[in-house]
């Protein structure tokens, strides 16, 4: 091993202090470095190339569905901000605004984008005139800046990555069948790509995106109970439209008003999959957006043959398409298993001469630490199936917990005493009433997450004030 080199240093363990642990892993695995600017900071490109493999598979998805991308400005005007009343009101706080250009004071300063319904808008009143040219099937790949007091890594930052659909349509249905549409591709991601089960549902009242109808999310819940919403997807059915005069004429030669949508996704994912899956060891990556998804560490590399073996693996491996590393550095092998444990790696190949005399390498799965022999001739069907099962493996264990983490309550008591063996997902029946929403949370500290799709009939009563229930709703504790 160099002199220079030691150990990964500790992580702090999560049921210390899980914020900490968070903290730790996003600086130790390298994904993140802080800024002199207060909730921004730098995505490393170990953290960059997680969220690249995010955009890939996302990308392909929403091409696959026939969304085109574009890029639309940074800078929003402040008249042009205004003219949706609703929208701009509920991102007022989180704005930065442009009040100089150069030297000169700008008369209508200028909004860093939040978001880009505005844009959209603006754009489509200029393209959109008949039937003829909708739909509109569109998404964006940017940064985005909201004035965030209380920042954390991933989580919560003042300028963060995403994508931003933005889709009009014809009629309303065809926009809610959108919106639906899109939130079921997330739901799709987190489970598949992810490893993550999520709950889908729509977004109480009180609760939506500012200017839209209705809000559809999916809800995750992390190893330590908290929710996190993982996507949102919208429908702001002719609102915007008519407040940015965007008409077109239909088949009966009609001058009527578009259905809009919009729906996006964050570098909170990245937050998600360490909170999901991480532990004390550091990150647990899914194979799919894992940066490396095997790594192959020469055991003796210094002995004859073992490097030219080690290398052939890689090139096997390469060939079916995965991410593979060779880490032929003089740090020890101990060291090494340390480094990529600590980086989430789903899966060690370790080869050294006595492997190479039987024939045999050693295949170790991060997400349960267990080890297996493997003869070489086998080593493409075995990486492939172990891959396979780390996914599942890492979903089934998420899902526990969720599972474990959930619980059915009639009664504000009820909520209470739950939450005292710790936090999680909590299933109550709901009167509609936002001030019975407000009172839950004043009375538990869970506020509302999202009214699930598939509905569980707990009770006829709202939980809060007795009177006849609407809803089933997934309460919880939130980042």
């Amino acid at each position: 091993m160099a002199k220079d080199k030691k150990l990964v240093t500790a992580i702090t363990s999560m049921d210390e202090d899980f914020a900490q642990w968070y903290t730790d892993i996003c600086k130790k695995a390298e994904l993140i470095e802080y800024t002199s600017v207060k909730g921004c900071m730098v995505i490393r490109p170990y953290g960059y190339a997680i969220w690249e493999n995010i955009q890939h598979i996302l990308d392909s998805t929403f091409k696959a569905t026939g969304h085109e991308n574009v890029c639309m400005p940074m800078f929003i005007p402040e008249s042009l901000l205004q003219k949706e009343k609703d929208h701009v009101e509920g991102f007022a706080p989180e704005v930065a605004w442009v009040t100089y250009g150069g030297s000169e004071k700008l008369e209508d300063r200028l909004c860093v984008r939040p978001t880009s319904e505005t844009l959209f808008c603006e754009h489509y009143a200029n393209i959109v005139h008949s039937y003829r040219d909708l739909p509109k099937l569109y998404n964006q790949w940017v940064s985005v800046v909201r004035w965030e007091k209380t920042t954390r890594p991933f989580l919560r930052s003042r300028e963060f990555l995403w994508q931003e659909g933005h889709t009009i349509h014809a009629t309303a249905e065809e926009a809610i069948e959108e919106t639906e549409r899109m939130l079921n591709v997330y739901a799709d991601f987190c489970e598949q790509s992810l490893a993550m089960p999520v709950v889908k549902g729509k977004k109480t009242e009180s609760d939506k995106f500012a200017g839209a109808v209705s809000t559809y999310a999916i809800e995750a819940l992390m190893h330590d109970g908290k929710a996190l919403q993982a996507g949102t997807s919208h429908y702001f059915g002719d609102g915007f439209a008519k407040a940015f005069d965007i008409e077109y004429t239909d088949k009966e030669n009609k001058r009527v008003f578009p259905h809009q949508t919009s729906w996006g996704v964050t570098t909170r994912l990245i937050g998600a999959v360490i909170m999901t899956h991480g532990d004390d060891n550091g990150l647990v990556l899914p194979p799919a957006v894992a940066p490396i998804q095997v790594v192959i560490i020469p055991v003796a590399q210094h002995k004859e043959g073992v490097l030219e073996k080690a290398g052939e693996l890689k090139d096997r491996l390469a060939k079916l398409g995965l991410r593979v590393k060779l880490d032929d550095s003089e740090n020890s092998p101990g060291w090494k298993f340390a480094e990529y444990e600590m980086k989430g790696v789903p899966l060690r190949v370790e080869i050294g001469p006595r492997d190479i005399e039987e024939g045999n390498c050693i295949i170790a799965s991060r997400w349960n630490g267990e080890k297996a022999t493997v003869a070489l001739t086998d080593l493409e069907t075995a990486v492939q199936q172990k891959l396979t099962e780390a996914h599942d493996g890492m979903f089934n264990k998420a899902l526990e917990n969720q599972k474990r983490r959930t619980y059915a309550c009639t009664t504000i008591d009820e909520i209470n005493k739950a939450l005292e063996q710790g936090d999680g997902f909590i299933k109550a029946m709901w009167c509609g009433e936002e001030a019975c929403e407000d009172s839950v949370k004043e009375q538990t500290g869970v506020g509302s997450r999202c009214i699930p799709f598939e509905q569980e009939h707990l009770s006829d009563v709202c939980v809060c004030c007795g009177k006849p229930a609407k809803h089933m709703v997934y309460w919880g504790k939130a980042y």
